[in-house]
C-alpha cells in the first residue's frame, strides 16, 4: 500500500463516520433513535436494506466463491423477490398498523409476553454471533494479506461503527449507508472494468465469458433435486424464499430499516426496490469473481491465495516438496494460457473445451496436494483460500489509489452491516426485554440513554466474538448457516401468528423450544443442506404447535 492508498482509505472511513455522527446528533426520543423519526424515503430504505445484508463478507467471499465454483451461487438469491412481495403484502401492513418498534412486539399482541421474549432472545443469539463475524471476516483477511494485527483491526472496525451508531441510532445507520453503498458500487464497477482491461488485447469480454463457460464457471442453473448439491434452483426458490422471508420479515436488523419509512407505501417501495436490485447485484459480484478466474488463466497465481498458508509451508520441512508443486503449477499455467488464448480466438470446439477442462483438473489436483502439505506443515492454518482470492487480486494488480478505494469498499461494507446489527440488537434488548420485563415506567429520555448503552454493550460483545472467532469454510456461508439454524423457527412463529388463529401461546412456546433443539441437532449431524433448514424449522414448529394445541384442546 502506498501513501495515496492510505489517504483514500482513511479519508473515506473518517468522512462516513463524521458525517453520520454530525447529521444525526441529538436524538431526543425513542421514535427518533429507534425508528429514525419515521422519515425515510423509499430509496433510503432500499439502499439501507441492501447495505445491511451486503456485508464485507459479500465483497470478499462472493468473488472467491465464483472463482472456485462459478455462478451457481446466484441461485441462493432466487427466492428473495418472492419473499419481498409476501412481506410487502402481509408483514409490513401489520407492523405499520400496530406502529411497532420491533417485529417481536406483534407476537405479544397475538400470543403473550413469553413468546415475544423467546423470539427476541433467538434473534439476539444469532444476530449477536453474526455481528461478530461481520467484523471478523474482513479483519482476518486484511490482517493475513497486509500483515496488520488481527485484534487491532477487530477493535478499529468495531469502534468506528460504535461511534456513529451510539450517537445517532437508526437515522445514523441509514444516512451513512447511502454513502457506503455509493463507495461500494463505485469500487466494484472500477474493479470489474480493470479486470477486463487487463486481459490480453485480443480477448474481449465476450471471449472471456466463453473461456469461463468452457471451464464450467457460467453454469448458472441447476434443476436437479439432489440434496447433495447445496445450490440448486429448487433450494434457492424454496429454501431461499423461507430464509429471505424470515430474514427480511422477522429479523429486527432488517425490519428496523423499513419501519423507519415515512409511510406504508415508502416501506413497500423500499423493499420492492431491494428485491429488484439484489439478484442483479449478486450476479454482478459473482461475475467479478468469474472475471478474476479468467484473468488468472493468463497470469500467474499462487498455489494458495492465503499468504499465511504459503508462509507456513515454506518455513517448514515440506518446503522442497512445495517448491516442486510450484514449479509444476508454472507448467500448468503455461498450458492454461495457450489453451485459453486459443479458445478465445476460435469458434466453439469440443476438443478445446475438453483440453481446458483437463488442464483445470490438473490445476485443482495440484492445489489440493498443496493444501495437504500446508496441513502437514501447520494444521491450524486455513487452507481454504476462497476468501483471499479477490483481496489478492486487488493488492497485486490494481494501481495506486484504487487499492485504497477497494479496501474502503470492504471496510465500508463491514461497517454498514455491523451498524445495522448493533442498532437492531440494542433496540430489541431495550424494547422487547428491558422495557417489558425490567423497567416499564420511565421517560423517553431514559430509554434513549439505555439504548445507547446497550448499543455500546453489543458493540463490545461483537468485537469480543470477532477476536475469538475462527475462519470457516467460506464466510458468506457461515453467516447464512447461523441464520438458517434460527430463522425457520422464528418465521414459523410469525406465520402461526398471522394465519393460524386457532393456535394459542403455550402451544407455540413449547413447539418453538422443541423445534430449536431439533434444528440444532439436525444441523450438527448434517441431515440436509443448510438452506433446507429454513423450510424444515418453519414446517416443524407450525406442525408441532398445531398438534400440541389440538391435543391440549381435546384434553
Amino acid at each position: 500500500m502506498q501513501q495515496l492508498d492510505w489517504i483514500i482509505l482513511i479519508g473515506t472511513l473518517l468522512f462516513i463516520v463524521s458525517y453520520g455522527a454530525y447529521k444525526t446528533r441529538g436524538s431526543k426520543n425513542v421514535d427518533d433513535y429507534i425508528k429514525g423519526g419515521s422519515e425515510a424515503k423509499w430509496w433510503t430504505i432500499g439502499l439501507s436494506v441492501m447495505a445491511t445484508q451486503a456485508s464485507a463478507i459479500t465483497f470478499l467471499s462472493t468473488p472467491g466463491q465464483a472463482f472456485h465454483s462459478g455462478m451457481g451461487f446466484v441461485q441462493f438469491y432466487f427466492g428473495l423477490p418472492i419473499a419481498m412481495v409476501v412481506i410487502c403484502l402481509v408483514f409490513i401492513p401489520i407492523y405499520h398498523r400496530l406502529k411497532v418498534f420491533t417485529a417481536y412486539e406483534y407476537l405479544e399482541t397475538r400470543f403473550d409476553l413469553k413468546t415475544r421474549s423467546l423470539a427476541a432472545i433467538l434473534f439476539l443469539i444469532q444476530r449477536g454471533l453474526a455481528a461478530g463475524i461481520t467484523i471478523f471476516a474482513p479483519a482476518i483477511i486484511l490482517s493475513a494479506v497486509l500483515g496488520w494485527n488481527l485484534t487491532m483491526l477487530n477493535i478499529i472496525i468495531g469502534v468506528l461503527v460504535i461511534i456513529y451508531t451510539v450517537s445517532g441510532g437508526t437515522k445514523a445507520v441509514s444516512v451513512t449507508q447511502k454513502q457506503q453503498m455509493a463507495v461500494i458500487f463505485g469500487g466494484m464497477f472500477v474493479a470489474f472494468y480493470l479486470i477486463v482491461s487487463y486481459l490480453p488485447e485480443d480477448i474481449s469480454f465476450i471471449e472471456a465469458i466463453k473461456i469461463a463457460g468452457a471451464s464450467g464457471k457460467m453454469d448458472i442453473l441447476d434443476f436437479s433435486f439432489n440434496l447433495e448439491n447445496r445450490y440448486t434452483f429448487w433450494s434457492g426458490i424454496i429454501g431461499g424464499s423461507f430464509l429471505a422471508l424470515s430474514y427480511f420479515g422477522t429479523d429486527q436488523s432488517q425490519v428496523q430499516r423499513y419501519l423507519s419509512g415515512k409511510s406504508l407505501k415508502e416501506m413497500q417501495l423500499g423493499l420492492i426496490f431491494n428485491g429488484l436490485l439484489k439478484v442483479p447485484m449478486q450476479f454482478f459480484i459473482l461475475l467479478v469473481g468469474v472475471m478474476v478466474f479468467v484473468f488468472y488463466q493468463f497470469n500467474p497465481s499462487p498455489l494458495n491465495f492465503n499468504p499465511a498458508a504459503n508462509n507456513a509451508v515454506k518455513n517448514s520441512e515440506y518446503a522442497n516438496e512445495y517448491k516442486l508443486l510450484e514449479e509444476r503449477q508454472l507448467e500448468i499455467e503455461k498450458q492454461k494460457y495457450i489453451a485459453s488464448l486459443k479458445y478465445g480466438n476460435e469458434l466453439m470446439n469440443a476438443e478445446l473445451i475438453e483440453n481446458i477442462q483437463q488442464i483445470n483438473s490438473l490445476d485443482l489436483e495440484n492445489r489440493d496436494q498443496a493444501k495437504e502439505l500446508i496441513k502437514k506443515a501447520n494444521s491450524s492454518v486455513e487452507t481454504n483460500d476462497k476468501d483471499y482470492v479477490f483481496i489478492h487480486f486487488i493488492l497485486h494488480n490494481l494501481p495506486r489509489g484504487l487499492i485504497g478505494l477497494l479496501l474502503a469498499v470492504i471496510l465500508s461494507a463491514a461497517m454498514s452491516s455491523t451498524a445495522s446489527e448493533l442498532n437492531a440488537l440494542a433496540s430489541t434488548t431495550v424494547i422487547d426485554l428491558y422495557k417489558r420485563n425490567v423497567i416499564s415506567d420511565k421517560t423517553d429520555d431514559h430509554y434513549v440513554k439505555v439504548s445507547k448503552w446497550f448499543t455500546l454493550l453489543w458493540g463490545l460483545i461483537a468485537i469480543s466474538v470477532a477476536c475469538v472467532a475462527n475462519l470457516f469454510d467460506n464466510l458468506i456461508q457461515l453467516v447464512n448457516i447461523i441464520g438458517s439454524i434460527f430463522y425457520g423457527n422464528v418465521l414459523g412463529i410469525f406465520l402461526l401468528a398471522f394465519f393460524i388463529k386457532y393456535v394459542k401461546s403455550n402451544a407455540v412456546f413449547i413447539a418453538a423450544l422443541i423445534t430449536q433443539i431439533i434444528v440444532i441437532v439436525g444441523w450438527y449431524y448434517d441431515w440436509m443442506p443448510y438452506l433446507w433448514l429454513n423450510l424444515f424449522g418453519c414446517s416443524l414448529v407450525m406442525f408441532m404447535a398445531i398438534l400440541i394445541q389440538f391435543l391440549t384442546s381435546k384434553k
